[in-house]
């Protein structure tokens, strides 16, 4: 009883020290990590700071490229190849574990996205079978975050905070997988409504059409036609299928250095506001949440950077939740912003596909934080897990390994390949 009580001890006392820098019982000082991480943003000399931003610069564009480059291979491949290597993920289920247990390998939502988004736009997958990836890819990336709380496993109380605030994440997108997958599939509300959509934005004044990004395309070309002379030498599928690789590992390099880049020149100030949002309000928080992960360019730096506060018992687990929530939707944005590189006829499918994206995390806000039937559920989950995990290690193993690698990797198996 004693222990409950410490744990759920940092509410309203705590949310006020959160504010004023004062130290909760059984925390670190609140000003200490912010002002640290704050401070080695403020310290870095002006030169250092320019030469990041231009890396920055370099990073978006090269995510840009690798999405033509991904376009080109496809359209070189030819649409019959094309489609033969989307065929195993043509069932859902499949196509939901390959956007799971790819996201769990790569460690990106953004990354696996962004390809079922160009695979889209390229006219090798059909809208229908991006979706499933998606939907698994939203869930895929929570696996990080709960890794993060692994640094607390020495303290059991700590661990318990930590795994809680950390595994929230986890809950949320598995209730809204839950609701909204089978709803999917049987009244396709996702596809009917991001068509809609796209069908009255596009080539409007309301929404940039792609194809009038010609200083976009221009700019790519150099790097595309590079790729594609380099793998011209190889046979006719093959080296399409090399140039897809190129493509989807330059998305992934740099939306990776891109997240530590920005989280280097950032994660002070952005680190500051969310610490203060937490504290006041949830649809603050949620807010800022949303906003950080917009400018990081990932929901994983923006969850994991308030795993080492919870673990402290600065904040609690649901303070942390509607940070989550708002991650959430902030990491659909980088993909929507992908879409925009495609070209072709299938370019507007491709923003339909990325809208899914943004459309589906809409949707989950509204079905499980808004309306307060379920807000409790992740939360409950997340806590009653930290609480088992805490007092039974290999439970927190087994939980990770058997939901986010044995259980896809075993419908991909039985479902796509025999």
């Amino acid at each position: 009883m004693a222990e409950a009580a410490s744990d759920g001890g940092p509410d309203d006392s705590h949310r006020k020290s959160d504010v004023s820098g004062h130290t909760p019982s059984g925390g670190s000082p609140l000003t200490d990590p912010a002002s640290e991480s704050g401070a080695e943003a403020i310290q870095l000399p002006g030169w250092t700071k320019a030469v990041g931003w231009c890396g920055v610069a370099g990073l978006i564009y090269l995510l840009i490229c690798a999405v033509s480059i991904i376009s080109r291979g496809f359209a070189e491949l030819g649409s019959d190849a094309a489609h033969t290597m989307f065929a195993f993920a043509a069932n859902p289920w499949v196509g939901l574990s390959v956007g799971v247990l790819g996201t769990v390998l790569i460690q990106s939502s953004t990354t696996t996205t962004a390809i079922a988004v160009t695979a889209v736009g390229s006219g090798a997958l059909p809208i229908q079978g991006a979706i499933p990836i998606i939907l698994g890819a939203n869930v895929g990336t929570t696996v990080t975050t709960s890794l993060v709380a692994l640094t607390f496993i020495g303290d059991r109380t700590e661990f318990r905070r930590a795994l809680g605030a950390s595994t929230v994440h986890d809950f949320y997108n598995w209730l809204a997988l839950l609701i909204f997958f089978p709803i999917e599939l049987i009244w396709h509300p996702l596809q009917h409504i991001s068509g809609a959509l796209t069908d009255a934005l596009y080539g409007t004044d309301w929404l940039p059409n792609p194809a009038h990004f010609n200083f976009i395309r221009a700019a790519t070309r150099p790097v595309e036609h590079g790729v594609i002379h380099g793998t011209s030498h190889v046979s006719s599928t093959l080296g399409p299928l090399f140039t897809i690789v190129i493509g989807a590992v330059l998305i992934l390099v740099a939306v990776r250095y891109l997240g530590k880049l920005l989280k280097l020149l950032m994660v002070g100030r952005a680190r500051d506001i969310l610490i203060k949002a937490v504290g006041r309000n949830a649809y603050l928080a949620m807010a800022s949440g949303m906003g950080v992960t917009v400018v990081t360019q990932s929901s994983t730096i923006t969850t994991s950077v308030l795993v080492p506060f919870a673990g402290t018992g600065i904040l609690t687990p649901a303070q942390v939740y509607p940070v989550v929530v708002g991650s959430n939707l902030g990491t659909t944005f980088t993909v929507v912003f992908a879409a925009f590189a495609g070209v072709g006829q299938d370019a507007k499918i491709g923003l339909q596909a990325a809208f899914v994206h943004l459309i589906y995390n809409l949707f989950a806000i509204v079905v499980i934080y808004v309306i307060p039937l379920l807000r409790g559920v992740p939360l409950f989950c997340a806590e009653n897990l930290a609480r088992v995990a805490s007092e039974h290690r290999w439970v927190l193993a087994v939980y990770l390994g058997t939901v986010f690698i044995a259980l896809p990797a075993l419908v991909i198996v039985l479902v796509g390949v025999l």
